[in-house]
């Protein structure tokens, strides 16, 4: 009983400040809340060059998950490439929040922070990203959502910003 008053009480207090995001496919896990800073409604806004900041809260789904691996594939056009990140970051386990730790189990409430860089050379389009949170060792999905991202270049031009910094 008090465990599902915990959950109750999680699901509404990250669902206040959540991010508009849909399911994946394939009936895989949704989570609890998406967070991405900046952006409450999609199309979400990334700047190239910058790094889009994201929280994820969701839930156990079975007992004993050792290590999970955020997988990003972006896709456009009909076309779906994999969005790798890198290794520090698409661990799952290493960048929980609020003191959690792997191994996770059924119905364990988590957060976990991560960062999409953006790189500069990315082309100035209408994205959408899936992101999956995937259990090492099963290859199951833990959660899944979808955004749509449209990524533009600086309003900021690099001259005027290194010519600022200089002074």
């Amino acid at each position: 009983m008090f465990r599902s008053v915990i959950l109750c009480f999680a699901i509404f207090a990250v669902s206040i400040s959540a991010t508009n995001v849909r399911r994946c496919t394939k009936n895989r896990p949704f989570p609890l809340s998406v967070i991405i800073e900046g952006c409450d409604i999609m199309p979400c806004e990334a700047i190239k060059g910058n790094v889009a900041v994201m929280t994820a809260t969701f839930v156990g789904t079975h007992d004993g998950i050792k290590a999970i691996t955020t997988q990003a594939k972006a896709s456009v056009v009909g076309l779906t490439v994999p969005y790798i990140l890198p290794e520090d970051v698409a661990n799952v386990c290493a960048n929980l929040m609020d003191g959690a730790t792997c191994p996770i189990n059924e119905g364990d409430v988590v957060t976990y922070s991560f960062k999409f860089p953006i790189d500069h050379s990315e082309p100035e389009l209408s994205v959408k990203m899936e992101t999956s949170f995937v259990e090492d060792e099963t290859s199951e999905s833990i959660a899944c959502f979808v955004v749509d991202i449209k990524v533009k270049k600086s309003d900021i031009d690099d001259d005027s910003l290194y010519e600022t910094n200089i002074i």
